[in-house]
């Protein structure tokens, strides 16, 4: 049997109404196009690639197909069913063969990845202090979607669906034997209130909320990282993150071993349920200053392999963010949840958040965790 350290996951800290309103409401139905319009859409793609007696070939089949009674009337009405019964009747289907189907390993396959600009520290005290404030920022980011205070973004004068908004925080991919499903934790009566923080393999599970529902300070963040930093000083645990890096085949038979032992349950639903994600990993090892961006990116895609930084990661989840020893950080995202325009949003809130507090605004002098004012609770 697969069996974790019992302190594999451990609670590194003290002792979450769908989100913003109208998300989905503001956007029309999506519709069915008429049978007529795909079928002539669908030849005009299919000329540029086929020899023209193929193609004379497959407009016959389609006049066939498209002829009344036939089985192009009888799907078409199966579809019109659909669109009937749901918002968007294409969006499960897209999930599903686009992302969840695939066997594919999801790191490097499937999961974008995001480098952020480089950070202008080169040791621990800086990652800690930089990874308080990002996780502060994430949190003011939240608030704004649980408070409906997020505009509807627009694109050429018509909304856009935000659901996604609501689905990034507490949500992850399971494997599965035939194809993978998602879990949303956002839409419980009680959601999660904590993170998790990986370092040296070893994962923390982060309360960052007060007991009054007020987000920790930056300053009871930073206290809490060097708590876990404290405690994850062996390198000799075994890189279970990277368990998530496998065929989808291999990894579901691995993850339903794990879920045998109640321990290891414990805390693969503790990582599932988690808002987000902070990988807090060690330095990229430099052998030029021309080589080292392209490995500081592969860092952030992929963690750079068993003996660096990929047992840090947890790819199956949504999100998270990659703050490196030397600087490097960026953000990994699994995308059958959540695409790239709500990442990026959230990165640049992010951002922008710490760049205002690294000005000073509202935050200690040094990396000790001094001077940061009184703490809530």
């Amino acid at each position: 049997m697969l069996r974790l350290d019992p302190a594999w996951l451990r609670r590194g800290g003290q002792l979450w109404t769908h989100c913003t309103r109208g998300f989905s409401s503001s956007v029309p139905p999506q519709p069915v196009p008429p049978l007529e319009q795909t079928l002539s859409r669908y030849l005009r793609a299919l000329e540029p690639h086929l020899p023209p007696s193929e193609w004379q070939q497959a407009r016959a089949e389609l006049q066939e197909f498209s002829r009344q009674g036939g089985a192009g009337e009888g799907l078409q009405r199966s579809l019109e069913r659909r669109a009937q019964r749901m918002h968007n009747w294409v969006s499960e289907w897209w999930q599903q063969s686009n992302y969840l189907e695939s066997r594919l390993p999801l790191a490097v396959h499937s999961n974008p990845a995001v480098a952020l600009p480089q950070q202008d520290y080169s040791d621990w005290r800086g990652q800690l202090l930089f990874a308080a404030k990002l996780i502060a920022g994430v949190l003011d980011f939240k608030a704004k979607i649980d408070s409906h205070a997020l505009l509807v973004e627009y694109m050429r004068g018509r909304p856009l669906c935000m659901e996604q908004y609501s689905q990034v925080f507490s949500s992850c991919r399971v494997p599965g034997p035939k194809h993978d499903h998602v879990l949303l934790y956002n839409r419980i009566r009680r959601p999660p209130t904590h993170i998790t923080v990986v370092r040296n393999f070893q994962f923390f599970q982060l309360e960052v909320y007060n007991s009054d529902g007020s987000p920790l300070t930056v300053g009871q963040i930073h206290s809490q990282l060097q708590r876990i930093r404290a405690q994850s000083w062996k390198t000799d645990k075994e890189p279970m993150g990277i368990l998530t890096s496998q065929h989808r085949n291999t990894w579901g038979q691995a993850y339903n071993r794990l879920l045998r032992d109640r321990i290891n349950r414990d805390s693969v639903r503790a990582i599932e349920r988690a808002l987000f994600g902070v990988c807090l990993d060690a330095p990229v090892m430099r052998v030029s200053e021309g080589r080292y961006s392209s490995r500081m990116a592969a860092q952030v895609l992929h963690g750079g392999g068993t003996y660096s930084n990929s047992g840090n990661r947890w790819f199956d989840k949504t999100l998270q963010f990659i703050v490196g020893e030397d600087g490097s950080c960026g953000v990994l995202y699994e995308q059958a949840i959540a695409e790239g325009p709500p990442i990026a949003t959230i990165v640049d809130h992010v951002l922008e958040y710490t760049s205002v507090l690294g000005e000073g605004q509202g935050i200690g002098r040094d990396y000790r965790g001094e001077n940061w004012g009184r703490d809530k609770g």
